[in-house]
């Protein structure tokens, strides 16, 4: 059986691959500090699998730790192959994300992004693991009025976009001058939204938090809450910026489905859009998450926030060519599957 090691694994997006990679017999290792993220989430798998694929030690771990530390990375390493069990490639969710933050504070997310990023990579190689599929993102490119593919102009605005883009260039240079060696692909993520059906899983506010499906979720479960909308001027047809919004589990999904690929070639190096390839302005989602939960949300314009575009929504077609894979959930099953979640579990993972 493949074990992988989810670097970031208990996080939003992470959690959610990991239960898909559960359903498929994969046996995974997550690392994860947990600055930004509960343990608490693997709790949620656990429910959710059942009888059908319980969780045990031999098919999911948890180690609490960062990919910093490159002796811990060293020893994850050496404790898989001594079980007979080598880890076979890497999925790498871990990094700090928000935009806002970034901006005030640009050396703690080099340090933490890109020289992470260095020592998960220095320690793969030096273990002959060079299968990797790093989650990117949408940030990474330039905003126009047309569905950006993955030769778009890239120009990050924001210093986690410049994260981004550069632990790309380094993946290339690994690919391209250590020839033969390398399985990579890039899955720029555009905007993860929703959560597990079950209601079990989902995203978990944090003191950072600034993703506008979090907030639009707080705004709804609290009368007193109000959600505030960045710009009203944008040149968008309602003045709101609009944003390719996917179902968490059609990003899971995509994982499996690239991993899959990765597997089946020697040497390659991968970029991919995840996105629906539809756009949705923010105030669109507000109003379809009133309408579908039946709830009303309170909501104030701001001035612009540093860091956003008008417009990024994906051209999906090479993603859904070359892995076969293709979303399956509207904006409507976005939103009530986010607030089913909250619903179920108002202050998040206890």
């Amino acid at each position: 059986m493949k074990k992988l090691l989810l670097t970031g694994g208990t996080g939003f997006i992470g959690s959610h691959t990991c239960l898909s990679l559960l359903e498929q017999k994969y046996e995974v290792l997550i690392l994860d500090s947990c600055i930004n993220s509960s343990a608490k989430s693997l709790n949620g798998i656990s429910k959710i699998l059942g009888s059908k694929n319980p969780i045990t030690k031999s098919n999911l771990e948890f180690i609490r730790g960062d990919i910093s530390d490159e002796n811990l990375l060293k020893d994850i390493f050496i404790y898989a192959s001594k079980s007979d069990k080598p880890i076979e490639g890497v999925i790498h969710f871990a990094g700090l994300k928000s935009l806002s933050e970034s901006v005030n504070n640009p050396i703690k997310y080099w340090e933490s992004n890109v020289l992470g990023t260095i020592n998960l990579l220095k320690v793969m190689d030096s273990f002959n693991c060079r299968k990797i599929i790093f989650s990117s993102s949408a940030s990474i490119y330039q905003s126009n009025n047309g569905l950006i593919n993955e030769d778009s102009f890239l120009k990050p605005i924001t210093p986690y976009g410049s994260t981004k883009a550069t632990i790309e260039i380094f993946l290339r240079d690994l690919f391209d001058f250590q020839k033969g060696n390398w399985n990579i692909i890039n899955l720029r993520y555009f905007n993860p939204i929703g959560a597990h059906p079950s209601g079990i899983m989902g995203e978990e506010k944090t003191k950072n938090t600034n993703n506008i499906f979090p907030l639009i979720i707080d705004a709804a479960f609290s009368s007193e809450k109000t959600l505030q909308i960045f710009g009203d001027d944008w040149e968008t047809f309602d003045g709101t910026c609009i944003r390719d919004f996917i179902h968490v589990m059609d990003v899971a999904e995509a994982h499996i489905k690239a991993y899959q690929f990765l597997n089946n070639d020697s040497s390659m190096l991968l970029n991919l859009n995840i996105g629906t390839g539809k756009g949705t302005s923010v105030l669109e989602l507000v109003k379809a998450f009133e309408r579908v939960n039946n709830v009303k949300i309170n909501y104030v314009f701001n001035k612009r926030r540093v860091g956003d575009n008008p417009f990024l929504v994906a051209d999906n077609s090479l993603a859904k060519k070359i892995l076969n894979w293709e979303p399956k959930n509207t904006i409507e099953d976005m939103c009530r599957d986010g607030w089913k979640w909250k619903i179920i579990n108002p202050k998040g993972y206890v």
